[in-house]
């Protein structure tokens, strides 16, 4: 018996109806991209380990899909050893991997052709990637990123045109989102803060964690990777801040100033010690949301669609080791699911490749997650769905040499539309067309052919029109 056809877990097909979607998507975000004067790249979808492995931290590597060498990829391994050194024989199985993100691959597409760019430099990129994750609500393991990166240039200016880019795509979904901001230059002060400053990235890891686990298993966590008691009671009125940004990045500003951040604030406490790298994340932070709010503020007044609102969080701490400064994460307001869009500053990811000294940032929209948005709010405009317009019913050979200058005529003015490719009963013909939900069909037999024209039957109402060519053709306003 022949076995049922089937995909691996956390992948999808994806049929006309789901396309025309997700082209929708990828339109909508390439044209946001090129108004801000992102030009397009392409890498390939498998990468050289050694081009991956140690760019995403301990877990990200265990993520990561790797490809058996091809032809003999046996010869020469020692299995012995393979119950202990399991991660020793897979590197001398496997030389490439499936690409996890498309910052890293970015990042050495710049070092590799630096000879023929232009900094800085500002790419997009529309492509899958993979992931050996756990398939859940909104995680898939291929799923296509849209990132949009910026290399060379040190201004914070980038960011904030990233955070308009971010806010301008969902405006056009009408998805109504929160951008949260934060920077690493801040997670390391309150690291310094607390005397914790080599615990960094279990911090970061575990607070990121704070939405999925709550607060209670952060603090287990803390412990687990080593943190003593005082420094994680230290952490408490930190990531449990609120208030506005103004208010946050005020209280934070104390905070950062003292050698000890047990919160409130008392007057005339000594503020001799500071942190200097977190004060600057600080300030970074400032600068973003005000720019942000002075770009965005007129625009938002009136205007149809999502919305935009920017967010100090200091509870987001992307756990990927290479984020240096501003940190982002976008959150779906009317929909429960994970992050739709997220980046960062990341200073010296090309040094890892031989080229250090080259700053970059940029953001990705989870276009996987956005088709899922967008199918829960139903806000696909109606055309998107459409697919043809109009079928030409073949009545055979005669009625066919007749249609088919109209037919291609139609097409040149734009207007979506095919024939019948067989001579079949019309009842099948029209079934064909409500089956596709094609909205009209011409029909030309022995009378329409004699007047030169076509008769036009909208299939919704069964309204007929007798119309010349040209008629029909101006009909869809073409």
């Amino acid at each position: 018996m022949a076995q049922k056809p089937s995909i691996p877990k956390g992948t999808r097909d994806f049929g006309p109806v789901e396309m025309a979607r997700r082209n929708y998507i990828f339109d909508t975000i390439r044209s946001v991209y090129a108004l801000y004067g992102f030009q397009q790249i392409e890498t390939p979808a498998m990468e050289n380990l050694s081009t991956l492995m140690g760019k995403y931290g301990e877990e990200g590597d265990k993520l990561l899909f790797k490809i058996l060498n091809s032809g003999d990829f046996t010869r020469g391994v020692d299995f012995s050893d393979a119950a202990d050194h399991l991660g020793h024989v897979a590197a001398q199985l496997c030389e490439k991997g499936l690409r996890y993100d498309l910052t890293v691959p970015f990042a050495r597409y710049v070092v590799q052709h630096r000879e023929e760019l232009t900094l800085p430099f500002r790419r997009f990129q529309i492509q899958p990637v993979w992931r050996a994750d756990r398939p859940q609500k909104g995680r898939y393991r291929e799923f296509y990123q849209c990132d949009a990166d910026v290399v060379g240039s040190d201004s914070l200016l980038n960011e904030v045109e990233l955070m308009q880019i971010v806010d301008e795509v969902f405006r056009r979904f009408g998805i109504r989102v929160c951008i949260k901001i934060n920077n690493r230059k801040i997670l390391s002060g309150i690291a310094e803060m607390i005397g914790q400053a080599d615990k960094i990235v279990d911090i970061t890891v575990a607070i990121d964690k704070l939405d999925k686990i709550g607060l209670e298993n952060v603090n287990a966590e803390l412990r687990e990777d080593g943190l003593p008691e005082d420094a994680i009671q230290k952490l408490q009125p930190i990531i449990q801040l609120s208030g506005t940004n103004e208010e946050k990045l005020q209280t934070m500003r104390q905070v950062l100033k003292r050698p000890t951040p047990s919160l409130p604030f008392r007057e005339g406490e000594d503020t001799s010690e500071c942190s200097n790298t977190g004060l600057k994340g600080l300030d970074e932070v400032e600068f973003v949301i005000k720019q942000f709010e002075k770009v965005t503020a007129p625009s938002l007044k009136g205007r149809a669609g999502g919305g935009s609102s920017l967010e100090f969080d200091l509870t987001l701490a992307r756990g990927l080791n290479y984020y240096t400064g501003c940190i982002f994460e976008v959150k779906a307001l009317d929909v429960e699911i994970g992050s739709i869009t997220g980046g960062g500053r990341y200073d010296n990811l090309t040094g890892i490749f031989g080229m250090p000294g080259i700053s970059g940032v940029g953001i990705s929209f989870g276009a996987d997650r956005i088709y899922d948005v967008l199918n829960q709010l139903d806000l696909y405009p109606q055309t998107v769905t459409t697919q043809t317009q109009l079928l030409f019913i073949n009545f055979g050979e005669q009625e066919t040499a007749y249609c088919l200058p109209t037919l291609a005529k139609a097409r040149q003015a734009g207007i979506r539309c095919e024939i019948y490719p067989d001579a079949s009963k019309m009842k099948k013909q029209m079934q064909y067309a409500n089956a596709k939900q094609i909205p009209f069909v011409a029909l030309a037999g022995e009378n329409e052919m004699k007047e030169g024209k076509l008769t036009l039957k909208n299939m919704e109402t069964g309204e007929q029109q007798l119309l010349t060519p040209d008629e029909l053709i101006q009909h869809f306003g073409a």
